[in-house]
């Protein structure tokens, strides 16, 4: 009998957003009467496609509608750049540029991820990142290249008005962390 090989290649469309180094990638998914399959993640052509990113840490969280998670990052050292996803629900991601000298400093870019689209986001080092869960609930799923340190974690009000971020959802619909409620504003960041 004859043994066939089949090799399976990181096939996806890179999209840029209005922020350099942010990308929005869609996977080629195959599909049939069975189900899907799609290849979610190759470092090999990641760092070929996008940057030589090296992964070290996934994160998982659950969280139900309405849900406000950020706008969260890591300082100096500690800086992460992420690859998330949404394997369940549907959420609205957000990335915010604060990197120092930056042309897009204090812009901001979303997408909707969903276990439909299969969507993820890529977020460079130097971005504030959040997300709304906009579904009943959604599990969301994250890589990051540094490992987290909690002296180093640092984060901006999610309804920072200079920001002017529409998470899709009603101010009553938020529900937030007790530390969430209380980062500072962009403006304030900065100093």
């Amino acid at each position: 009998m004859r043994t066939r090989t089949f090799y399976y290649f990181f096939d996806v469309k890179k999209t840029a957003t209005a922020i350099e180094g942010v990308y929005i990638l869609e996977p080629r998914v195959f599909g049939d009467e069975r189900g899907y399959f799609f290849e979610s993640y190759s470092e090999r052509d990641f760092c070929r496609e996008v940057g030589d990113i090296h992964f070290v840490q996934d994160n998982e969280s659950c969280s139900r509608r309405g849900v406000l998670r950020g706008l969260h990052f890591q300082k100096g050292d500690h800086a992460q750049a992420k690859l998330v996803r949404v394997t369940r629900g549907r959420v609205l991601d957000v990335a915010v540029d604060i990197r120092p000298g930056s042309a897009t400093f204090g812009k901001w870019v979303s997408v909707e991820l969903s276990e439909e689209n299969k969507l993820q986001f890529f977020l460079p080092r130097g971005m504030a990142h959040g997300f709304a869960v906009l579904s009943d609930t959604a599990i969301f799923q994250y890589k990051c290249d540094n490992y987290y340190c909690p002296e180093s974690e640092g984060g901006i009000l999610w309804s920072d008005p200079d920001l002017g971020i529409d998470w899709q959802l009603g101010s009553d619909e938020v529900i937030l962390s007790e530390k969430d409620k209380h980062h500072p504003l962009l403006k304030d960041f900065e100093k």
